[in-house]
Formats: structure tokens, C-alpha cells, sequence
């Protein structure tokens, strides 16, 4: 109560009080621990152990001192924090993997690239770098400020001299409060010519620049790809720069291949990327591997990477990339401190502090050396005097009972300061011989000379720009190197088709718009007349409708029944078993309607190049041809390509030149051939019907449809009815006549068809039935000795109640298994 009443207890909302003590805390550990100074590029415990070390004589021509020495100076006399944290940033500055020069020459187990700490500190040695010399050079020349330590016995600098570009060369690593710095390592000799282009050209541009200093250059080496990230970060402070590791393809014996690794992305643990691309080889993530093993050596890194035979190397390395360090993305963010306050800088804004810092070093090392020459000079001056008046100068000091009675006169008599008099005092008498005086004399013309040079140095700042711009040179000619990241031209973001290898598929589209992809060699060869292998398991009143055979790079277009088109690559639709049932299309089509359903495919980037137009035939026989280029920008809520009238939908989309012929085939048996050249079928725009193709007949009272169409060609058309029966004829056997016609018959009538395709005898048919039978039958079997007219030969044995609902033709060469259930 006594304090209370005294005023010693002060009230204050807590609030006030945390944020302002949280204040203070955030601007220590910005200003004092996290952030490094733009002008030396060190943190304040890099700036003591370095300090600290060439105070005690740890030069780089003497004997290793041990580390647990350096770390005990630099915690009593400069840095009052924990010896761990003070060792490891002595560590981290002498490990060849983790700075690009290292400024502590390290001697005994300071970690590896593995993620292995450093031996204890009882147990290392070190000592300075060739180059931190450079860092701390003509420190004892007034070229720094000075400041008391945290108890006031002793002066630290407040920043190195620094004659090497450290925040650049070195780059920086740290976290503040509520802020970080991610600065990369650079070449050494780049900087320097870029800060040599910025002495010559003091307005040059950012852009300008990186003619010089190319990009950041990584103590682990490895490849950059592409310079986007770069010029972000040159530009603005902040960028992601993408680094790959250097990869080598070795072939094995037995038609395998070896991936080796022999450079890794900077900060990466080689370890733990051999561990993760183990564990991921495990969990199939990476399908292929059979051997994995770390032959790193004295001589060299290497990870040796052996694939099965079967697997694409170029395919497995760039999964390697997608899902391990082998790839990274290094967040640069340049942020350092100027002035005591935390700037995000652009590359120009560095190199400017650091050329500020390095004029102003010169300026104060040159009048400190002016300075110091004036005062020999004045010295000189005095000792001159005396010898032309040595016998007086004698006499005069005889006669003195006392030193300080001596200088008295001395100063008296020739017009002496005290400095003079007190060196006149002290000279020997071997300077009175005429060749000391000689000496003398030569000595005070030089330092006049020094005095005159030094003068004039400091009156101009272009000299004095020069003496930066050579001296900057000399530590490019002393400890530049040759750059040893490579920066590569940009590689794309890795889509689905980089990371599979390119495979035939065959894709199914169910009634209720279900769809999956899977391996045509799950669909096996049968003869003729099989009942199939089980396919996938439906719903109640759902069955295969649609089968498309493709390749899993192909890109595939799928028309809906609202005359909308969407685009999909076939690796982008899950892969499943025969058995397995799909996914639903709206899982992969967002703006895809409630009542919108997929009812054709169409594989864009099968067949001749040289297609111009998309030819597109409807059920109820409308047909329309439009230029393929205006399906080519097709976004994820789709294009409309057709307009439907009321209960029409697509049957069949054809990419075709623009000047062939057309087979078309009805439910109901019928079949027509016609030219798509201008003359019948003219092009059209996007959002068109199209024009009458076949003239529809009304057999009972039932409308009949078109259900499939084929360009004639040198194929084989065949016709497949609803109850497994195939017939197979010419495309001569149908007669060219003029579109809208009611054609010729193609099936025997009272059966149902419900497909047409071309195939020759180097093809294969693959059915679908509704109940999810499939079979896959060499077109070689189905004879073509059969009537245009007939009901053909038996192409699958169906159960009772069941349909073929699909078939569609893939092309191969495989031998004919036995027939299976």
C-alpha cells in the first residue's frame, strides 16, 4: 500500500500492456536475431562468430582451434543465448552443402547432406575462410561503427566492411515475427559484374541486370527450370523458383533402364528422399521400381534408381518429380534489413545498399589512411627541423634538467608542437647519419604523395567508385567460380498424360451416364459365337451403351443429349476392372446439367491428321458438318455444338477431310450412301441443326432412327443386330445415291440393329451387351460371303433378356484365346 501511495504501482489495461511488450519483443527479434543486414548480409550471431574468431587470431594460415573455444568467446563477450544455437550457425556457415562459400573452414564431422548433425563441439575444429578475410578486412581502419556489448565492457562492430556481396552470394535463411526472409545463394562472379555494370551505369534497370547475374546458383547444384520465378523475384522481392534434380538415363541389361541421381534441389535431405521414394514404391504410388540404393561416395553423389522393363523411364522420372524433393519450389523472399528496419528489396535495391555500404567503407578507410599520413607527415616535419639545427637541438637538451623542460624549449625555440618535440625526444642518434637523413627526406615525399592522393580521392566520388569497382574485382579474380546451377528452359506444369505411359484403353459410357477406362487387354480375344466374359455390375435398368477404344493421351470429346460438347483426356477418367461399375460424369463435368447425359465420344486424336470438320449424324437423321478449329477452346462449362430438335439426339461424330462418302444405317435395316463434299453436305456453323441425311421410313406405326454411321472406304462395313448376329459386305455393295433418300436394305427385315461399323481383318470388334457382357472377336471371323440383305452369322451368344448395347472397333494383332466364361 506504501507503493501505491508513492506512485511506484502504475495501472494499465492489460491489453496495452501485451501489445506493447509484444511490440517490443517482435522488433528484437526482427532487428536482432531473424534478419540479416542488407549491407554484410549476417545475422547479429554470424556477425560475432566471425568477430569473435579473428579477434583470437583464428586466421586461415594458423592451427584449427577447437569449436567449443569460438563458441564459449562468443557467448561471454557478445551473444548471451544458448551455445547450441551459437554452434549451429557456426556449423551451417562452414557446410559446403548449405552455403555457396563458406565463410568457417571446418575441421573433423560437421554434418552431411543426409540430415547427419555435426559432432559435438568438444570434438571439431575451425577456423576463418580464405574469403572471410575479405568479410572483415581493414575493420581496424574506422571503416564500421562501433557499439558497447550487452554489459558495456567490451565494442562489437554494428556491420563487417564486407568486401564480398555475402546477402546475395550467400543468400539468407530466416523467420521473424509475423515476417521471413528466403534469400538464395548466388555466383560470386556474377554479382560482382553486376554490381560493376551498376558502378559504370548507376540507373541501370532491373532487366538490365540480369544480363549479368543470371539467376541464384545453389551449393548443391541441380537445374533451375525456366526464369519466371527468377524475374519475379529480381523484380519484386518475391518469386518461386522451380529447381529439379539432375537426372541421368542409364540402359541395363535385358532391355531395362537406371534413373541416376546425381544433384538434388538445395535444402533437400537426401535421406528422406531415398526413404520417400521407398515408401512411395511401396504404396504403388510409384509402380515400377525394383531397386533402389544410395552409391554416394568421397567423389561424388549418386542414387541409383532400376526399373522394371516394362516401364517407361521418362514417365517414372517425371512422377519422380511430381511426388518427391527430386522437384521443389524455392520461395524466395528477399527481406533484409536497412537501416534497422525490414525492406523487401528487388535485386537493383540490394546491390545499391551494398555499393552505398562499400562507399561509404572506402570513404572512412580513406580518411582514416589521410588521417594517419598527415600525422607521419607532421612528424616527419618536426624530425626534418631538428636535423637542420641538430647542434642547437643538442645543445638545447644538454642544457634541459628534465624531459619535459626539454620539450618545452624545443617547442619554444623552433616553433614545434608537442608531438613533434616528443619525437624529436625519442630519436635515436643513428638517424643524425647523412643516410638516415637520406631516408628521412624520402619518406616525407612519399607521404606528401599518399596525403595528395588520398586528397584527391576523396574529392571525387568516381575515383573513389573506382577503388570499390577494383577492389571488387579483385575478389572475383581471388574466389570467383564457375556457375553451378544450370537454368533450363521452362518445362509446363506435368499434367496426367506426363505421368502415365501411353497405352491403348477402351472406355465405356453406361445408359446413366457412368463412365471408366480400362485396359483393352482385360477385353480378351474369343471366337466367334462366345458368350463373353463378365463385365461390370449395373443398377436395375442401367447397361453399356457407348465403347470407345483410344489411346490413355487421347483427348476425348463427349456430346450430350442437349447438343453441348465437353473435352476430357482419357487418362482423366478412373481406371477400373472389367467387373467394376465406373464413376458418374458429373464427378469429371461440373457444368454438367441434371438432366444432361453424355450420349456420344469421340477420340479427336485418332485417326489422319489432316481432318478439317466434325461430321455429326442424329437419330433422327439430320446430319451437319462444321470446321473441327471451332472446337478446339473448349472450357470446362462446355461448347454448344449442334442444336437438337425435340427428342433427337447425337449417334455418331466423325472427324473427316470434307470430301468423302457416308454409310448410313436405321434401326429398322436400312442403309444409304451419299457424298459429305459441299455439293450435299455444305459446312455450318457451331449452334445449327444440320440438313435431312436419310428418309426415315414408319414401319407399324414405329418411326425408324439412324444407329450408326461409317465413312466408306476400303473397310468393311459391318452391321451387328440387338440379338448377337453379325453381317459383314463391302462398302461397294451399297450404291452412291443423293442425300435424303430412303436408301437400300441392309439387314433382314423383323431384326434389330443397333450398330454399323468399318473394320478390316487386322481389327477387332468389342461388344457390350445391357447385362455388361463383353467379348472382343477378330473381324477375320466374320465371313463377307453373306447377302447385303441377310441376317449374318452369330457374333455373341446372349442370355435370355439380354442385348448387345454397343460396339465399337480397336485395331491389334494379338492371337485368338479359347473361348471363356
Amino acid at each position: 500500500m506504501e507503493d501505491w501511495k508513492e506512485g511506484k504501482i502504475i495501472s494499465t489495461p492489460l491489453e496495452a500492456q501485451m501489445k506493447n511488450s509484444y511490440i517490443d519483443y517482435a522488433m528484437s527479434v526482427i532487428v536482432t536475431r531473424a534478419l540479416p543486414d542488407v549491407r554484410d548480409g549476417l545475422k547479429p550471431v554470424h556477425r560475432r562468430i566471425l568477430y569473435a574468431m579473428n579477434e583470437s587470431g583464428m586466421l586461415p594460415g594458423k592451427a584449427y582451434k577447437k569449436s567449443a573455444r569460438i563458441v564459449g568467446d562468443v557467448l561471454g563477450k557478445y551473444h548471451p543465448h544458448g551455445d547450441t544455437a551459437v554452434y549451429e550457425s557456426a556449423v551451417r556457415m562452414a557446410q559446403d552443402f548449405s552455403t555457396r562459400y563458406p565463410l568457417i573452414d571446418g575441421h573433423g564431422n560437421f554434418g552431411s547432406v543426409d540430415g547427419d548433425s555435426a559432432a559435438a563441439m568438444r570434438y571439431t575444429e575451425m577456423r576463418m575462410a580464405k574469403i572471410t578475410v575479405e568479410m572483415l578486412r581493414d575493420i581496424d581502419k574506422n571503416t564500421v561503427d562501433f557499439v558497447p556489448n550487452y554489459d558495456g565492457s567490451l565494442q562489437e562492430p554494428v556491420v563487417l566492411p564486407s568486401r564480398i556481396p555475402n546477402l546475395l552470394v550467400n543468400g539468407s535463411y530466416g523467420i521473424a515475427v509475423g515476417m521471413a526472409t528466403n534469400i538464395p545463394p548466388h555466383n560470386l562472379n556474377e554479382v560482382i559484374d553486376g554490381l560493376c555494370a551498376m558502378i559504370d551505369n548507376p540507373e541501370i534497370t532491373v532487366d538490365e541486370l540480369m544480363k549479368y547475374i543470371k539467376g541464384p546458383d545453389f551449393p548443391t547444384a541441380a537445374i533451375i527450370q525456366g526464369h519466371k520465378g527468377i524475374e519475379d523475384t529480381y523484380r519484386t522481392g518475391r518469386g518461386s523458383i522451380t529447381v529439379r534434380a539432375r537426372t541421368d538415363i542409364e540402359e541395363m541389361p535385358h532391355g531395362k533402364n537406371r534413373i541416376v541421381v546425381t544433384e538434388i534441389p538445395y535444402q533437400v535431405n537426401k535421406a528422406r528422399l531415398i526413404e520417400t521414394i521407398a515408401d512411395l514404391s511401396r504404396q504403388k504410388v510409384l509402380d515400377g521400381i525394383t531397386a533402389l540404393r544410395d552409391e554416394s561416395d568421397r567423389t561424388g553423389m549418386r542414387i541409383a534408381i532400376e526399373l522394371r522393363a516394362d516401364v517407361n523411364p521418362e514417365i517414372m522420372l517425371n512422377n519422380l518429380f511430381k511426388h518427391t524433393q527430386m522437384q521443389i519450389n524455392f520461395g524466395a523472399i528477399m527481406l533484409a534489413l536497412v537501416d534497422g528496419h525490414p525492406r523487401i528489396l528487388n535485386l537493383r535495391q540490394i546491390l545499391y545498399y551494398y555499393l552505398k555500404h562499400q562507399e561509404e567503407v572506402v570513404t572512412r578507410r580513406t580518411q582514416y589512411e589521410l588521417d594517419k599520413a598527415k600525422a607521419k607527415a607532421h612528424i616527419l616535419e618536426g624530425l626534418l627541423i631538428a636535423l637542420d639545427h641538430i647542434d642547437e637541438v643538442i645543445r638545447t637538451i644538454r642544457e634541459s634538467r628534465t624531459d619535459d623542460i626539454a620539450r618545452a624549449s624545443l617547442m619554444e625555440k623552433f616553433g614545434l608542437s608537442e608531438k613533434q618535440a616528443t619525437a624529436i625526444l625519442d630519436m635515436r642518434l643513428r638517424r643524425l647519419t647523412g643516410l638516415e637523413r637520406d631516408k628521412l627526406e624520402q619518406d616525407y615525399k612519399d607521404v606528401l604523395e599518399t596525403i595528395d592522393y588520398l586528397t584527391d580521392l576523396l574529392s571525387s566520388r568516381d575515383k573513389l567508385m573506382g577503388v570499390v569497382k577494383d577492389e571488387l574485382l579483385d575478389e572475383k579474380k581471388n574466389f570467383g567460380d564457375e556457375r553451378r546451377t544450370e537454368i533450363a528452359e521452362a518445362s509446363n506444369d506435368f499434367t496426367m498424360t506426363d505421368l502415365i505411359p501411353d497405352e491403348p484403353m477402351t472406355i465405356t459410357l453406361t445408359k446413366q451416364n457412368y463412365i471408366k477406362r480400362m485396359d483393352s487387354a482385360d477385353i480378351r480375344v474369343q471366337r466367334k459365337g462366345g458368350r463373353g466374359v463378365s463385365g461390370m455390375k449395373m443398377k436395375d435398368e442401367d447397361y453399356v451403351w457407348k465403347l470407345l477404344s483410344t489411346s490413355t493421351h487421347n483427348r476425348i470429346l463427349l456430346f450430350t443429349n442437349k447438343g453441348k460438347v465437353y473435352m476430357k483426356t482419357a487418362v482423366e477418367f478412373p481406371k477400373s476392372g472389367r467387373t467394376a461399375r465406373g464413376s458418374a460424369l458429373i464427378n469429371f463435368i461440373p457444368g454438367l446439367a441434371p438432366d444432361e447425359r453424355v450420349t456420344e465420344l469421340l477420340d479427336i486424336d485418332a485417326g489422319d491428321k489432316d481432318m478439317k470438320y466434325l461430321l455429326m449424324v442424329t437419330k433422327k437423321g439430320y446430319i451437319k458438318k462444321t470446321e473441327i478449329s471451332e472446337y478446339k477452346n473448349i472450357n470446362k462449362n462446355g461448347l454448344i455444338a449442334v442444336r437438337l430438335n425435340d427428342g433427337d439426339r447425337l449417334v455418331t461424330v466423325l472427324a473427316v477431310k470434307g470430301d468423302e462418302e457416308i454409310i448410313i444405317g436405321t434401326r429398322q435395316g436400312m442403309a444409304i450412301r451419299f457424298s459429305i463434299g459441299d455439293d450435299e453436305v455444305r459446312t455450318m456453323g457451331r449452334a445449327t441443326a444440320g440438313v435431312h441425311a436419310i428418309r426415315l421410313s414408319d414401319d407399324d406405326g414405329e418411326l425408324d432412327e439412324v444407329v450408326g454411321a461409317v465413312l466408306a472406304t476400303d473397310k468393311d462395313i459391318f452391321t451387328i443386330s440387338a440379338d448377337g448376329n453379325a453381317k459383314r459386305n463391302k462398302s461397294s455393295a451399297y450404291h452412291l445415291q443423293g442425300r435424303n433418300g430412303r436408301g437400300v436394305r441392309n439387314f433382314k427385315k423383323g431384326y434389330e440393329v443397333v450398330a454399323l461399323v468399318a473394320a478390316d481383318d487386322n481389327d477387332e470388334l468389342v461388344g457390350v451387351s445391357e447385362q455388361g457382357i463383353t467379348i472382343k472377336t477378330k473381324a477375320s471371323q466374320i465371313s463377307s460371303k453373306k447377302a447385303r440383305a441377310g441376317q449374318g452369322v452369330i457374333l455373341q451368344r446372349l442370355e435370355d433378356g439380354d442385348r448387345i448395347a454397343s460396339i465399337d472397333v480397336i485395331s491389334s494383332d494379338d492371337d485368338v484365346d479359347e473361348d471363356e466364361e
